[in-house]
């Protein structure tokens, strides 16, 4: 057993590479079940330990710990989210409440704990360095807030609530799934899809054949409320449809399990300490208090609505109607912005193909900004054949990890795009970062071009963004590697990543037509921009409406007025109207049922990170522009002050190191069309 099974040994191929090639599913439960054991004989020990604890005998031996465990976690969840199977789910049902469980040991164990809160206590008189110090604290908060100091019979419950809530997050996931693909619309003709393009159309076929429909044309659901689709398809009739097959899957089957994980987390930040399960999340990140976030939203609501109400009165005149309806923004925002800008989203597609986005775009950026190359490895095996592997260079040749990519939608991959580390970076256990982006684009029929919209284009640089943050992590400890940062900071060098897209420079190298390489008219850029300002109302108030949700959710406390297992709707409906965000034409970005993010993911009261985060992204692109240095010159500040310390720094110190100030939010109210701004000394 000692070889047979691929996880119970360090990958001997380039990186630590998970070997692929080798790995079947039947060698999951195995690994997990000898992972589990030996960390718990390792925690056991340091626990167990007669010598007075140090730092290298307790947390670098901590560090050191669960090797096999974090292999097949990586590799597992990673096919959970991009090629999942029956079996695959199944065996996730039964790892969830085992992993909740492991997670306890770790954190609850008092042996350990006493040992760590010694090294605490004399933290100052240890003579450790910076990295080193920030480890120990992080262990021991995170003990702490996990409920190490609680008393036993608290210690039972608080196992308790977390295996439900882990087996419930599985179950809203897999309900998910289901109901996505269930939601699908199947049709009979082409012409009921007048309107979207002929690669989309053709796409669209692919999709039905795979769900067993030959001769058909399917519309999948991506995972966000607004689909796509709804800004070109002429018929208003399916334009009604799909919008109300996305917005109402999941709510019989989903919307139980929200109030359940709703009223679990209430109960468990109540044990912990806290009045809400909120306020226990945002204690540990960089905005502190529930009171900073609601200020943030304070600011944004209101000139959003207002935003979003005038671009509304400009469609309503556009469609001859007195108010536009939900399924229709979308389809008539595209014709103000062909009319008023002379751009129609559809013409710039075939000037957006994806591998030329990816290579004389995204790849091209990394490089002027950091100096990085990227080569191809088609010797080394990925994960899915739609996946493919990059060796990551840096700028002075040497080796930095490899990047794959996997950008097509399949059935046994979930919606949305995302980043994961399949190898975490880490000079203690002498591992260089492994980065994997995932993202959902249609794949057309065999030999066709790889068509993207500007939105996939932006999607793309966004996610490579979380990529740079993994590949430039240059941290001893695993604990504190790449994205190991606070949820509201996470987006943060993602969302800067951005505006490498329509970076002028960049712009011109990618954007050439996939048929005669022309590059995309010069003036189409600058109509691009600021077609761009027309539907930032539109968009304020989707993402402000989910994250006023999430908020709704987990700002509940445990004796207060949790809604019953039928009425998350109706909270949702009550929830949007409080905070001001009831439109009806301007659903949430996600609603209840369907928000992964908040109930699988690990955003929960979170959510509103994206916008926080964004505070600091709007003045970093401000300083990219404005601070006298050269795009390369500013590239290494940012890697070597904020990318490369991982959770090593304090994110808003490291944030500081780039800018030299505290963040203003000026440059985000600047970007979304709305006023004010003033400096704001925890970036809200």
């Amino acid at each position: 057993m000692t070889t047979s099974n691929p996880f119970f040994e360090p990958s001997d191929l380039p990186y630590a590479l998970p070997p692929f090639a080798r790995i079947r599913n039947d060698h999951f439960l195995p690994a997990f079940t000898r992972g589990m054991a030996d960390q718990r004989d390792e925690v056991a020990a340091i626990g167990a330990a007669t010598e007075p604890a140090t730092f290298e005998n307790t947390v670098e031996a901590l560090e050191r710990s669960g090797a096999v465990l974090g292999r097949v976690c990586r590799v597992f969840f990673n096919k959970v989210a991009a090629d999942t199977d029956d079996e695959i789910q199944a065996l996730e049902v039964e790892i969830a409440p085992l992993l909740a469980a492991h997670a306890d040991l770790l954190l609850l164990d008092p042996a350990l704990f006493r040992r760590l809160d010694a090294l605490y206590e004399q933290r100052d008189v240890l003579g450790l360095d910076e990295e080193q110090l920030r480890l120990l604290e992080r262990h021991h908060t995170h003990r702490v807030r996990a409920g190490a100091r609680l008393a036993p019979e608290q210690r039972q419950r608080l196992r308790e609530l977390n295996a439900e809530i882990a087996a419930l997050s599985t179950e809203f996931s897999q309900n998910l799934r289901a109901a996505t693909a269930a939601a699908a619309l199947v049709l009979d003709r082409a012409e009921e899809l007048t309107g979207l393009p002929a690669d989309r159309i053709a796409a669209a076929a692919e999709q039905a054949q795979a769900l067993g429909h030959p001769g058909k044309f399917a519309l999948a659901l991506k995972n966000f409320s607004c689909q796509t689709e709804l800004a070109a398809l002429e018929d208003p009739a399916l334009r009604e449809r799909l919008l109300a097959a996305s917005l109402g899957r999941g709510l019989d089957s989903n919307g139980p399990i929200a109030v359940s994980l709703a009223r679990l987390r209430a109960e468990r930040a109540a044990l912990l300490g806290y009045p809400s399960h909120a306020a226990w999340e945002v204690a540990d990140r960089t905005a502190g208090t529930t009171a900073a976030v609601e200020e943030l939203f304070g600011r944004l609501v209101a000139p959003a609505v207002a935003n979003a109400e005038r671009e509304g009165a400009a469609l309503a005149e556009a469609a001859g109607v007195a108010k536009i309806g939900a399924a229709h923004w979308q389809y008539y925002s595209e014709r103000v912005r062909k009319e008023r800008f002379d751009l129609d989203a559809a013409a710039l597609r075939p000037y957006l193909e994806l591998d030329t986005v990816l290579h004389d775009g995204v790849f091209h950026a990394a490089g002027l900004v950091y100096g990085i190359t990227f080569t191809p490895r088609p010797d080394l095996v990925p994960y899915h054949p739609d996946a493919r592997i990059y060796e990551v260079h840096d700028a002075d040749g040497s080796p930095l990890g490899l990047y794959i990519g996997d950008f097509h939608a399949r059935e046994s991959k979930r919606g949305g795009a995302w980043m994961d580390s399949l190898v975490a970076q880490s000079k203690l256990l002498g591992q260089r970062p492994v980065v994997v982006n995932n993202l959902n684009i249609a794949k057309p029929p065999a030999g066709e071009p790889v068509l993207l919209s500007w939105s996939e284009v932006n999607t793309l640089f966004h996610e490579f963004g979380h990529a740079l943050h993994g590949l430039f992590s240059d941290v001893r400890y695993p604990l504190l590697s790449g994205t190991q940062v606070p949820r509201d900071f996470v987006e943060f060098p993602s969302q800067v990543n951005e505006m490498w897209a329509d970076w002028p420079e960049v712009l011109a190298h990618y954007a050439r037509h996939h048929v005669t390489g022309e590059p995309m008219p010069a003036e189409l850029p600058a109509r691009l921009r600021e077609a761009e300002k027309f539907g930032a109302g539109f968009r304020m108030v989707e993402h402000q409406a989910a994250a006023v949700l999430d908020w709704a959710w987990h700002t509940l406390s445990a004796d207060g007025d949790i809604p019953g297992e039928d009425e998350a709707a109706a909270f949702e409906a009550a929830a949007l109207e409080r905070y001001g965000l009831a439109m009806a034409a301007i659903p949430p970005r996600y609603r209840t049922a369907y928000f992964a993010h908040i109930f699988v993911d690990g955003y929960a009261a979170g959510y509103y990170g994206y916008r926080w985060a964004e505070v600091l992204d709007a003045d970093t692109v401000r300083w990219f522009r404005k601070n006298g240095r050269t795009i390369r010159e500013s590239g290494e500040i940012f890697r070597r002050e904020l990318l490369s310390r991982g959770g090593s720094v304090d994110p808003l110190a490291a944030f500081r190191a780039v800018v030299g100030r505290d963040a203003e939010i000026g440059p985000l109210l600047e970007r979304h069309g709305l006023t004010g701004g003033r400096t704001h000394g925890r970036a809200d």
